[in-house]
């Protein structure tokens, strides 16, 4: 009996063979599920595995393997619409022969430090969900973002068309008679530029001022805007706002004020992320398509890794792009005008 607190071996591959009465090549054989042992030979190397609690050391695999079959995913921790990305980033990656590591990105953490893992753990090709700042990722390992590139990066890109889908918010509203409508702005995180465009050129269209309102795109943002526009007594009749969290924010500063949504003021937000689904909040939304974004990086990733490397892109830099459409999801949160 072993004395307490002493540590417990773990079983190897040798103590597998030794029990099933096979040569260790037989047994690494049957575990890797390869040809050449009899049937009679793999039950019992999986029986005398099952018995011995035997697992591979997938780490040592990969060591001796040259591809690792690993993409990387560097997300946003705070971000709830990158949790809806990389969730379909591992269905489309186990499709494809994949599997997902992924590296947040946190207070104190940057991208570069979480790039930086995600190639020390071998990674073959890195995904960037959201606003990307490096301009290359180590080691040459082909990269693809999610939402748009910095200015001078040559990764491929998988994007929604962000101005399309506030100027189909813009038009949803101004045809429920609304006419005072203000957007935060979303400031320099990923597709703000877009969506602010999209607004304002759909505002226009319909001869209207726009009125753009600087914030960002998280929750506190909204309610900072929220307060503004109540500091000022000048609430207009509907707000878009840069992404779903920035319009949780809204929402809920709004009725903390005693202000009705979406009788007095009506709310749109943008990504159709999990918390716009909640009963309680049934957020009128831009649809980004999580999964087919997710897909569409993949995919682009995995070609890359097809060609060694070489293939050569669409863009002028050797890039490739692939934009998605959105489409305008309307709940509970906008209503004809007052």
């Amino acid at each position: 009996m072993a004395e307490e607190g002493a540590s417990v071996r773990r079983p190897t591959l040798l103590d597998v063979a030794r029990r099933a009465g096979v040569s260790r090549a037989t047994a690494s054989l049957v575990i890797r599920d390869a040809a050449g042992p009899s049937e009679a030979s793999r039950v019992k190397v999986r029986a005398a595995a099952d018995e011995l609690g035997y697992r591979p050391d997938v780490a040592a695999q990969l060591l001796r393997s040259r591809s690792s079959r690993l993409l990387g995913v560097m997300f946003r921790a705070a971000d709830p619409f990158h949790a809806d990305l990389v969730e379909h980033i591992y269905a489309a990656a186990e499709a494809a022969g994949y599997d997902v590591v992924l590296s947040a990105v946190v207070s104190g953490r940057d991208e570069r430090r979480a790039v930086d893992a995600l190639v020390a753990s071998r990674c073959e090709a890195i995904i960037l969900l959201g606003g990307i700042e490096v301009d290359e990722v180590g080691g040459g390992l082909p990269a693809v973002g999610i939402g748009r590139r910095a200015a001078g990066s040559a990764f491929d890109g998988v994007y929604t068309d962000d101005g399309a889908g506030t100027r189909s918010a813009v038009e949803h509203l101004v045809a429920l008679g609304h006419r005072r409508i203000v957007h935060l702005d979303g400031g320099a995180a990923s597709g703000a530029a877009e969506r602010r465009a999209g607004y304002q050129a759909a505002m226009r269209g319909h001869g209207l001022a726009p009125t753009v309102i600087a914030g960002g795109f998280a929750e506190s943002d909204g309610a900072e805007c929220v307060r503004r526009l109540l500091a000022a007594g000048e609430l207009p009749t509907a707000i878009v706002a840069g992404n779903d969290q920035a319009a949780v924010g809204v929402v809920v500063e709004l009725r903390r004020a005693g202000v009705d949504v979406p009788g007095q003021v009506s709310v749109v937000g943008f990504d159709d992320s999990r918390a716009a689904r909640l009963a309680h909040l049934d957020l009128t939304t831009v649809r980004q398509d999580a999964a087919e974004l997710a897909r569409g990086a993949v995919r682009l990733a995995v070609a890359r890794l097809g060609e060694g490397l070489r293939g050569a892109g669409d863009g002028q830099d050797g890039s490739r792009t692939v934009e998605l459409a959105p489409h305008l999801v309307v709940r509970g949160t906008t209503g004809p005008v007052a």
